[in-house]
């Protein structure tokens, strides 16, 4: 019951950093970094969609996806139609890599070590989830101080969540 409920979450998060991506104006400001802060929306987004596909991915979903985090850190002005694939791509890691996991799989140690320890399925991806959160509102202060635009893209919605129902009149 838990895993529906993560990808749910993951897949949110991740559309809501679609949006943010597509709300830049001007493209070359997803790789600007504003004074203070120490990485660009796309790196950001690299590194996000890197971590997804990696841990959820590869490691749950069975993808052979190869994470190269140097890379997330490092490349530069990739066009904002590859960011936005990475994501896309990250979406559907979330979605194949969370479809099959069962509660007692969830409740086994994560398949890698991470940081130098072991921890549950389930606690790795609420931490993943959060990380996502995370570098999610650092996007949207990032695009809003580089844009002068104050505009929400709707982060966070509860509406986009897998139980909400609207509510009749």
């Amino acid at each position: 019951m838990l895993a529906p409920i993560l990808a749910g979450i993951l897949t949110r998060d991740l559309r809501a950093l679609r949006r943010e991506v597509e709300a830049y104006s001007d493209e070359t400001d997803v790789w600007r970094v504003a004074p203070g802060l120490s990485n660009s929306t796309g790196t950001l987004v690299l590194h996000l969609a890197g971590n997804l596909q990696h841990f959820v991915g590869g490691q749950l979903g069975g993808t052979g996806y190869v994470r190269d985090r140097n890379a997330e850190f490092s490349l530069r002005d990739l066009p904002r139609h590859e960011l936005l694939a990475r994501i896309d791509a990250a979406v559907g890691a979330v979605e194949r890599g969370l479809a099959s996991i069962s509660d007692a799989q969830l409740a086994a140690p994560f398949p890698q070590a991470v940081g130098g320890v072991t921890i549950t399925t389930a606690d790795f991806l609420v931490h993943l989830a959060a990380h996502l959160g995370y570098h999610l509102g650092q996007v949207d202060y990032h695009r809003r101080i580089l844009t002068g635009n104050a505009s929400s893209v709707g982060a966070l919605s509860v509406a986009e969540l897998r139980t909400a129902k609207k509510l009749q009149p």
